[in-house]
């Protein structure tokens, strides 16, 4: 189901679709986070990046929630945007050889992969709103306050704890 096919009739049926990309998106986050914390070298950022992969799980949990109020299966459908983010990421590690240049590439993919996750479930939540599903709201709530916390955790990586810094050449 492409997102403006004739399956989407309705606001609920885009709901679903949304739900399913976000799911779907949480499960390849789920496989590509333990590569980017084996591939870290700074233990502030390996200690955040496990933090999140906990959370991420949940967040997994709180969404099989939501699919389960709307009487649905949990399931995903195919998200080009995640993939593509994870993607460049694997690409662009594959390319550092400099270790903390690579960590400071890690917080930036990681960085580019919570601003999707933002993105969507700042939409998803807007659209369980004015479908009256206000548990639902409060799962993905709860889903995008953590993402938007681990945004600021990597910000703070990279600027306060010295991963950029320690990149950068001396002047």
């Amino acid at each position: 189901m492409g997102l403006f096919t004739k399956d989407i009739k309705t606001m609920d049926d885009l709901l679903i679709h949304g739900l399913q990309d976000i799911y779907y998106a949480e499960q390849q986050i789920l496989k590509a986070l333990p590569k980017m914390i084996d591939k870290a070298t700074n233990r502030v950022l390996v200690a955040s990046l496990k933090n999140h992969l906990e959370e991420t799980n949940k967040q997994v949990e709180r969404l099989e929630k939501a699919f389960a109020k709307l009487g649905e299966e949990p399931s995903g459908t195919k998200c080009p945007a995640i993939d593509g983010i994870i993607k460049e990421a694997d690409e662009t590690a594959g390319d550092v050889e400099d270790k903390s240049v690579l960590d400071a590439a890690i917080v930036a993919n990681a960085q580019a992969v919570e601003h999707y996750e933002i993105c969507r479930y700042g939409t998803l939540i807007a659209w369980a709103e004015e479908l009256g599903h206000d548990e639902i709201v409060r799962f993905l709530t709860t889903n995008l306050n953590e993402e938007k916390a681990a945004n600021t955790k990597l910000n703070t990586v990279a600027l306060r704890k010295g991963v950029n810094a320690k990149a950068a050449p001396a002047a």
